[in-house]
């Protein structure tokens, strides 16, 4: 029998595409022994998305992302995006590597974006101490990129420690910053097309993650699988060609020094001429067709998910809300689930592309105007709500 590295694990783990295979306990492995989780969120939230900044929380959950996979070399390993911030999952020999990526995020979102990033390293063995487990699924979003879904307990229960400022990493010295190759967020707001953009959070009642939360998963998929393509919020044929200049700006400040801004604004401003040009007159550029990579981004886009609860951004009518709503209140008077849910015009669109030749680009949604974190913050009964967004 063939051993499995730590490198090859998450790709070992098998392909489902079917979403609702995320509630199929056939379909999770356990992180192997001496793998850590590397965990962030944004600090204070609720002010950002007060004053309409929640396009720059969401930057800053995706640059953990960035960060921390290209700190180790954009190896295949599991991560999540949860819209204020995100938990990636790795062998024990990259622990370092991830810890420098935290600090050196966290200095670059406190200065340049003016937020605060809380940032840990939790080892997976301390949450199987504690009776728990961090098992991984591999979902296949679209033929070139897979996303992990996580149950068990264990990432819960590490953010929880997190939060108490357990675990933190040490703090990077002033100036540090991350490599954030790839990050960006060109793409304006993508408005609803068939009634509201519907960010939702159901996690399992205490000591309930059976059956009746399975059903009422697979229920809720049900009912948006009813619209058109199981109501995702970006267009089949990809977002349409309309972008944001305060979402170029932002990654201008991410991914080039300050006296090199100008320059990749520059950069960025004739990769979007070119690619409109492409678009609109149908011919390819060298290995680059505008029009596939317009579809593929509808297609690597992670509008639901799966991290010991569901997540997800869909674009519903108000018939298909008012059941999906139905079913998370009979759930939640059951103590069968708890749940959050925020309603808003839009969604956001932040994405990590490492090369835009390589049809594997990732697409990261969450709604415009709070999204999930205002749906976290009714889940826990607080009185957080959404605002427009600065796209």
């Amino acid at each position: 029998m063939k051993t499995v590295t730590d490198e090859e694990f998450f790709a070992a783990v098998p392909l489902f595409s079917a979403f609702e295979g995320v509630t199929d306990a056939a379909n999770y492995r356990p992180l192997p022994d001496g793998w850590v989780l590397a965990l962030a969120d944004i600090v204070g939230s609720t002010q950002a998305i007060a004053s309409g900044r929640y396009k720059d929380v969401n930057m800053a959950g995706a640059s953990v992302i960035s960060a921390v996979l290209n700190a180790v070399g954009k190896g295949d390993y599991p991560f999540v995006f949860g819209g204020d911030g995100a938990l990636i999952a790795l062998p024990g020999s990259l622990e370092q590597a991830a810890r420098d990526a935290l600090a050196a995020v966290q200095i670059w979102v406190e200065e340049d974006l003016g937020l605060m990033l809380r940032v840990a390293i939790v080892p997976v063995a301390d949450t199987r101490a504690e009776g728990l487990d961090v098992r991984v699924a591999r979902y296949s979003a679209s033929p070139h990129v897979t996303y992990a879904m996580f149950w068990g307990g264990g990432t819960s229960w590490a953010e929880r420690q997190m939060k108490l400022g357990h675990y933190a990493v040490g703090r990077a010295a002033a100036g540090t910053r991350p490599d954030l190759t790839g990050l960006s967020c060109r793409w304006s707001p993508i408005d609803a097309q068939n009634g509201e953009i519907v960010s939702i959070i159901a996690v399992p009642g205490e000591g309930r993650p059976g059956e009746e939360f399975r059903d009422l998963v697979n229920g809720i998929v049900a009912i948006t699988g009813e619209q058109n393509r199981g109501s995702h919020p970006v267009p089949a044929d990809g977002p349409e060609l309309a972008f944001s200049l305060h979402g170029i700006n932002r990654e201008a400040k991410a991914t080039a020094p300050a006296g090199r801004r100008l320059r990749q604004k520059l950069i960025i401003f004739l990769q979007l001429a070119i690619t409109v040009v492409c678009y609109r007159l149908g011919i390819p550029l060298g290995r680059f067709d505008a029009r596939r990579y317009k579809r593929d981004v509808a297609g690597n886009s992670d509008f639901r998910k799966f991290d010991d609860g569901l997540k997800m951004t869909v674009d519903v009518d108000a018939e298909h809300l008012k059941r999906i709503e139905t079913l998370l209140e009979a759930a939640r008077a059951k103590g069968i689930a708890r749940y959050g849910l925020h309603r808003q015009a839009s969604a956001l669109m932040t994405c990590f592309v490492p090369t835009p030749i390589s049809r594997d680009h990732m697409h990261f949604i969450d709604g415009a105007s709070g999204g999930y974190a205002v749906a976290a913050s009714r889940m826990t009964g607080k009185s957080l709500s959404g605002v427009a967004v600065t796209p």
